[in-house]
């Protein structure tokens, strides 16, 4: 960054004019330099040009996200402070955010004072750096020096707002900070010189600075994260990188704990809202459901053809509606971590089978052929919720079978590979380009042409099915090729 400490230039990126506008207003008469883009492509053409410190970055912006602005400009500068602008709507995204290295957030609408806040403590800390910087090139200090002298850097550190610890090789703890300290609830007089684990008590976050202290987990450019929890009402957010020496060698790691317990908040809130609205709903739209189609069933041949067209279609939608209810509640239910709760032994082999069978009606309606194919030899059972495969292979098979034209040919098929079962679903459909292969587990995205248009379904199905192979450590794959069909590939765990 080649300004000076009072010289801030920041980069309003928002697709809404009010937006841009009010926020130029407010930093002009706070003494920064403001550039303005509606776009994301607008937004990175500006910062290949000027000499950015703070960007404002609307996450929800048409064409280019705000996520892979943020990932762009990580890959680019990673010195720039990107505070991400977020909608209630957009919570996980805005954690997602913080994990791939945004500073800050700003919920939206904003008043005033909220956005002079997080741009003077993002200008605070953009000096904070600079001097930092400053003083290391004057004199080089091993970081066992740092925790003993009386310095400048020192007293920066002991300055900063978020939590701050340096450990060495052996992942003890060098230097803390007091927001370490309080963030901690550990005593304002507690001394550095201990292992990590003495100061926190979570086994994950310790290992990952274990981890990077020794050199185990090497400085891929990535910051490495880990979220956890002190108390029911209390979650931080760990970002850490590895010191290196001059010849590139560890010498321990240094941390930042952030509080993401607001995050995390309304995270649960918006949860519990759409599981209560989705209760409440349900049992209205069944009644309705069933009203419907006993009346289409007493309907003589006298009825006109057009009072019947409207009866079914009213009885179709409100079995999307019934559909759209059943995945956010199963969304809501992994979102909460109850998902899979019940894990217990399971011959997949078995299960396939019966699901196949069940499901093979719909794939005769279109006079497709579904073929299980079973392994040659017994397969060892994985231990997982037998409902919840259910719904991933379900979910599987049925898109197979709406995604593919009348008289195609759906396959299943599963195998041992080393330590995981293999299980694919396969078909000869429309297939998939490959500009939509990395958004189709997002939710409620759904891949519309001709020929897809006219299908009906939530675009929850994937995103629920990752989201329960992610709660067993399990995983998918897509290949897909237009015209020709696509196959998606699930990796379970076996246990050794």
């Amino acid at each position: 960054m080649k300004n000076s400490p009072q010289a801030v230039q920041v980069l309003v990126v928002d697709d809404e004019q009010d937006i841009r506008d009010g926020s130029e207003r407010i930093l002009s008469r706070m003494g920064c330099s403001v550039f303005k883009a509606g776009r994301g492509e607008e937004g990175l053409d500006i910062l290949s040009r000027e000499a950015v410190d703070i960007v404002l970055l609307d996450l929800k912006m048409p064409g280019m996200d705000g996520m892979e602005v943020l990932s762009r400009i990580q890959s680019g500068d990673q010195q720039i402070l990107v505070i991400v602008i977020t909608g209630f709507a957009t919570v996980e995204t805005a954690i997602e955010a913080m994990k791939q290295g945004a500073y800050d957030f700003i919920p939206k609408p904003f008043e005033p004072d909220q956005l002079r806040i997080v741009i003077n403590r993002a200008r605070e800390k953009i000096r904070l750096t600079r001097e930092a910087e400053e003083l290391i090139r004057e004199r080089k200090r091993t970081l066992a020096d740092l925790g003993a002298e009386k310095s400048r850097i020192h007293t920066i550190i002991e300055s900063l707002p978020s939590g701050l610890v340096v450990t060495n090789t052996e992942g003890e703890v060098v230097l803390m900070n007091p927001s370490f300290r309080r963030r901690l609830g550990l005593a304002s007089n507690r001394k550095p010189g201990e292992p990590i684990s003495a100061y926190v008590d979570n086994a994950e976050f310790c290992s990952l600075v274990k981890g990077i202290s020794s050199g185990r987990i090497a400085d891929s450019g990535e910051v490495q994260t880990c979220e956890f929890s002190l108390s029911d009402e209390k979650y931080l957010m760990a970002r850490g990188r590895p010191v290196l020496g001059e010849g590139k060698e560890c010498l321990g790691a240094v941390i930042n704990l952030v509080d993401i317990s607001a995050i995390k908040v309304l995270d649960r809130l918006k949860s519990e809202f759409v599981a209560k609205v989705s209760h409440e709903l349900r049992s209205p739209l069944s009644t309705i459901h069933e009203q419907l189609a006993l009346v289409i069933k007493d309907m003589t041949e006298d009825e006109s053809q057009q009072d019947q067209y409207i009866l079914s279609r009213a009885k179709e939608k409100t079995q999307g509606l019934i559909s759209l209810i059943g995945d956010l509640l199963d969304l809501s239910r992994i979102e909460a971590g109850n998902a899979g709760q019940q894990p217990r032994p399971v011959q997949v082999e078995k299960l396939l089978s019966s699901i196949v069978d069940f499901i093979g009606a719909r794939a005769q309606a279109k006079q497709q052929s579904l073929v299980f194919n079973p392994p040659s030899i017994p397969l060892p059972p994985v231990t997982a919720d037998p409902v919840a495969l259910e719904s991933i292979f379900g979910n599987l098979i049925t898109n197979a079978i709406n995604y593919t034209q009348e008289g195609g040919e759906i396959r299943v098929q599963v195998k041992r590979t080393d330590d995981r079962l293999c299980i694919t679903v396969s078909d000869n459909g429309f297939g998939i380009e490959s500009k939509h292969l990395e958004n189709i587990f997002k939710r409620f995205y759904r891949v519309k042409n001709e020929k897809t248009r006219f299908i009906t379904g939530t675009g929850l199905g994937l995103p629920i099915v990752k989201g329960l192979l992610d709660e067993w450590g399990g995983s998918i794959r897509v290949e897909s090729t237009v015209g020709k069909g696509s196959v998606f590939t699930v990796y379970l765990p076996l246990e050794e």
